[in-house]
């Protein structure tokens, strides 16, 4: 299936069309096979898209029936000030009628190891694929660093080898800091991926992503669903710099 690229006017647009996507992925999943799971993404862009969802769709969606997970983590407590965990739930979480039980956090207060052992334990309980398939997500929200990060899968870093695992711990040099991710196996196994792009300080990257030079690679690209929808949602300011086709 071929990537979308949907670009819209502003952040605000951007945060608009986003919380509508979760909206869609989410009826649509629960039709068909009676719950959403998703999992969310960390950083700066998506806190304003869970505000609005607590918002605005804080009665409009079914909120037992959807399946928070995270596509990576700080190693910190989930009280820590750098934990998405805790962005999430400020944002969002702790502002909807959801079902404790319905949000699988990773336990990143663990050593490193162990949390990425535990959450792949988490997954497994949940997803109980056949025949040792990988999870099917329903929907995976993503951002993308400056560096062509996405998730916890940074340039130079073990975890983009890592393709026997559901859950890998990783060592972030830049940062002098572990990270637990989702591998690629998983990201390119959900029915839909949606990258979040905001801002000019992402124009240069996002190009260099989605239009590379000979002998550029970024961890962003290697997400590249196999059964599934690649939707990447960038307002104007980060989309400067590439072409988009009408």
């Amino acid at each position: 299936m071929p990537r979308e690229i949907k670009v819209v006017s502003d952040n605000a647009a951007l945060n608009r069309v986003a919380a509508q996507e979760f909206q869609n992925a989410a009826q649509s999943a629960i039709a068909d096979h009676g719950r959403f799971s998703v999992a969310l993404s960390g950083g700066n862009t998506p806190r304003n898209i869970y505000s609005l969802l607590a918002q605005e769709y804080k009665s409009s969606l079914p909120w037992n029936k959807i399946h928070i997970f995270f596509g990576d983590e700080r190693s910190v407590p989930p009280d820590h000030p750098d934990s998405n965990f805790r962005m999430a739930n400020d944002a969002l979480l702790s502002h909807v009628v959801i079902p404790p039980e319905n949000v699988h956090r990773i336990r990143a207060e663990l050593d490193p190891e162990a949390a990425a052992k535990d959450y792949e334990s988490q997954l497994r309980e949940f997803f109980r694929p056949a025949n040792d398939a990988w999870p099917r997500f329903d929907l995976i929200m993503l951002g993308l660093g400056e560096d062509g990060h996405t998730a916890s899968l940074f340039p130079g870093s073990t975890a983009l080898v890592d393709t026997s695992r559901w859950v890998t711990s990783t060592w972030v040099q830049r940062m002098k800091t572990y990270r637990i991710t989702l591998t690629y196996p998983v990201l390119n196994h959900a029915a839909e991926v949606e990258f979040l792009v905001s801002g000019a300080g992402k124009a240069q990257v996002l190009r260099d992503v989605l239009q590379p030079q000979e002998g550029m690679a970024f961890p962003a690209q290697r997400v590249k669903p196999e059964n599934g929808r690649l939707l990447w949602l960038v307002d104007q300011d980060a989309a400067n710099l590439i072409r988009v086709e009408t």
